[in-house]
């Protein structure tokens, strides 16, 4: 599986948090490689190993100056795509040019720095969604942390059932808030159990979920769609979930929040954003799991009950007792262990979406090791044409109609030719 995720572009920091040309270097970890990430003084982003190739010193500590990244210990200095650019306490001119410190292309689209960690002979074109081509002011951009494998953060978002009970707080708050993202979600209280379809798709799968409309038999759908391995695009047709492991045990989840009318990048509307979801920099902080604080006391987990109030339960003020949106979530596939064991599970038709996740992950890892291309990485895929979407469909009318831009996939066809 590390190598099939290599195949793919990776989502791996915000673009925020390099913006400084010249900027304090930022510590990241990606699929369990240590890594630096720095943007010099012509605007190159740089992702380098942490430890020097010298003695290992970490370039965390490093200057970053004159268009590259200089260890501190004995001075060593190194270009953004890893060229060793001065070597000090060496004398002979051309050491340096003799070796390089690894080293990963980066993009930076839609608010997020992209790295590509496989062989440079595999590297796929980088596929652009629309709403990287936003302005700033039109993009709303979080990243946090969480103690378990990433799977299981993708699973939560796969799982259109669980929003009726772990966030109806949240839920029955919808309908006070003045932003779009309560509005979309505030009616999937009204059906627990909806009806649930899904079907392979050259990116990866979509998934529907049929909630009965009115007296004349349509129904009211949320189609999801994962595209293979990190991203999942909510049927609220304008957010972007991101999930990446850091290592086996440990997750980075990036959200995308985007509109192409309000500058949802901007006051007030980012503030009522992020409160309503939990994603403001104090809810982050407060439970531990932003860059700052992640993997300090203050994180949530077993040893402080996740922040749950009890109190608050037994009065009926909450049906939680967790202080937001992305807090219970958190809780929930934390509380399960760093990678849950999945032997005693009993799946149902309402997980329609996770059983389809692991078919879809286990078929990438197979796919690459048997040579061929993984899903989602072919020519023929339009990231242009994939959503997440949701909408109302007559009697009679596939739910698939909401969706004219998915291709089916073709488990069968070699790679390179195109899909139906």
């Amino acid at each position: 599986m590390g190598r099939a995720l290599r195949r793919y572009w990776v989502p791996a920091l915000l673009e925020s948090e390099v913006s400084e040309r010249d900027g304090d270097p930022v510590r990241i970890e990606i699929m369990g490689e240590k890594l630096v990430a720095f943007r010099d003084t012509d605007g190159n982003i740089g992702i380098l190993n942490e430890f020097c190739c010298h003695r290992g010193a970490s370039l965390s500590l490093g200057r970053n100056e004159d268009c590259g990244l200089r260890c501190i210990y004995h001075g060593w200095k190194f270009a953004h795509d890893g060229t060793v650019l001065d070597t000090p306490n060496v004398k002979d001119p051309e050491f340096k040019t003799r070796f390089k410190i690894k080293s990963y292309p980066a993009v930076a689209a839609g608010g997020i720095v992209w790295i590509f960690m496989g062989a440079p002979e595999d590297k796929p074109a980088f596929k652009r969604y629309p709403w990287m081509d936003l302005p700033a002011s039109h993009l709303l951009t979080t990243i946090h942390f969480e103690d378990c494998n990433y799977v299981q953060v993708t699973e939560g978002l796969l799982d259109t059932t669980h929003l009726g009970f772990l966030h109806s707080d949240g839920l029955s708050r919808a309908g006070d808030v003045q932003i779009d993202y309560a509005s979309k979600v505030g009616k999937m209280a009204d059906d627990l159990a909806p009806e649930l379809a899904a079907e392979d798709t050259e990116f990866g799968f979509h998934y529907a979920a049929l909630r009965k409309g009115d007296s004349d038999g349509s129904h009211n759908v949320r189609i999801t769609s994962f595209v293979a391995p990190f991203t999942v695009l909510n049927p609220n047709g304008d957010i972007a979930t991101l999930m990446v492991p850091v290592n086996d045990t440990t997750s980075l989840f990036i959200h995308v929040f985007w509109d192409t009318e309000k500058a949802i990048g901007e006051e007030p509307l980012r503030s009522q954003q992020l409160e309503f979801v939990g994603l403001t920099d104090h809810h982050l902080d407060s439970y531990g799991i932003s860059r700052r604080t992640f993997g300090t006391p203050a994180t949530a987990g077993h040893h402080n009950r996740f922040g749950q109030d009890r109190a608050a339960m037994r009065a009926g003020k909450t049906f939680s007792g967790l202080p937001g949106l992305i807090e219970e979530d958190v809780a929930v596939v934390v509380s399960s262990g760093p990678i849950r064991d999945r032997s005693g599970e009993r799946l149902s038709s309402a997980d329609i979406g996770i059983q389809r996740l692991y078919r879809t992950l286990l078929t990438i890892a197979k796919q690459v090791d048997e040579g061929r291309e993984p899903t989602g990485l072919g020519s023929s895929v339009d990231y242009g044409g994939i959503v997440g979407t949701s909408g109302v469909v007559d009697a009679g009318e596939p739910w698939r109609s909401l969706v004219p831009g998915h291709k089916k996939a073709q488990p069968n066809r070699k790679p390179g030719v195109p899909a139906e």
